[in-house]
């Protein structure tokens, strides 16, 4: 049977399929090499010798190897560990609350009959397309003006414990998950906490790791959230901290500002490591692209 379109077979035709194979693959090669290209960059020139103005040296590869460039980060301020112990205790918090939460109110929206409910998710996917820098100034007035939150870390994690993106991902993975085996256990007397702990966790590793991925990754990169929040220099977290080694005046510190960009890095490519097989299987499981 013929088809048509960017993916046809060719079956007829097996070198049409070769050259549109290599072509593609070509394109995407580029595409990966310009994304991945400024990456490999930063962290090659972090083990440089520490440089005070961009562009001093050409070379891809560091003449000579050194980590000079971290040495001047760390020294830089007495708070150089502390903003990366308080991007790590942001980000673990907000986790924390989006994987209990989502979670929750994933199920609830799944599996649990209730009045409202699908007003409820109806205004949670509303929320979804609302922009983020929207809420920024309501935001700011509740967490700065009205609660007196500021230069805490209660002011960076509660405007991300939960969102309703985790939820929606959380309740598509748990509408998979057959009604037939939830009642099983309603038939041998489990309550509703006992099938949500006991059966939906263990079967929803996927989903809960992919919402912990997307949370963790979306408060470690944050950096609104910390430039409006946060006034005092040792309750900075490390995007924001990343902005005292450019200075517009005078010369730049581009060395360790590299350093600690590698380091911001590290807990990113880690959870992709390790994660990558959760990641995949609960986005597909979800139904949730792009």
């Amino acid at each position: 049977m013929a088809t048509t379109g960017l993916y046809s077979p060719h079956v007829n035709h097996p070198e049409k399929r070769i050259a549109r194979n290599i072509l593609l693959a070509v394109i995407l090669i580029l595409f990966a090499l310009l994304t991945l290209f400024p990456i490999f960059y930063m962290i090659m020139s972090s083990f440089g010798p520490a440089v005070a103005t961009a562009g001093t040296s050409r070379s891809i590869f560091p003449r000579v190897w050194t980590l000079d460039s971290y040495k001047a980060f760390f020294s830089f301020s007495k708070y150089s560990v502390r903003w990366i112990v308080n991007s790590l205790i942001v980000a673990s918090a907000t986790v924390a609350g989006n994987v209990i939460f989502a979670s929750m109110a994933g199920y609830a929206f799944s599996k649990i009959r209730f009045k409202g409910r699908q007003w409820l998710f109806g205004l949670i996917l509303v929320a979804m397309m609302i922009p983020y820098q929207v809420t920024q100034v309501p935001l700011y007035i509740l967490i700065a003006n009205k609660l007196h939150m500021t230069n805490t870390y209660a002011a960076m994690i509660l405007p991300g414990v939960v969102t309703s993106y985790n939820i929606f991902l959380a309740k598509q993975f748990f509408t998979s998950i057959p009604t037939p085996l939830i009642e099983s256990a309603k038939l041998d007397g489990c309550n509703q906490l006992g099938i949500f702990v006991r059966i939906i966790l263990p079967l929803s590793t996927p989903a809960i790791a992919t919402v912990a991925i997307f949370s963790f990754m979306n408060r470690w990169n944050d950096y609104m959230g910390p430039l409006l929040y946060l006034k005092r220099t040792e309750k900075y977290t490390i995007s924001l901290a990343l902005k005292l080694f450019c200075d517009q005046t005078s010369s730049s510190d581009y060395g360790a500002l590299f350093a600690m960009s590698t380091l911001s890095l590290v807990p990113i490519f880690l959870i992709f490591a390790f994660m990558q097989k959760y990641l995949t299987e609960g986005v597909a499981t979800s139904g949730i692209k792009g």
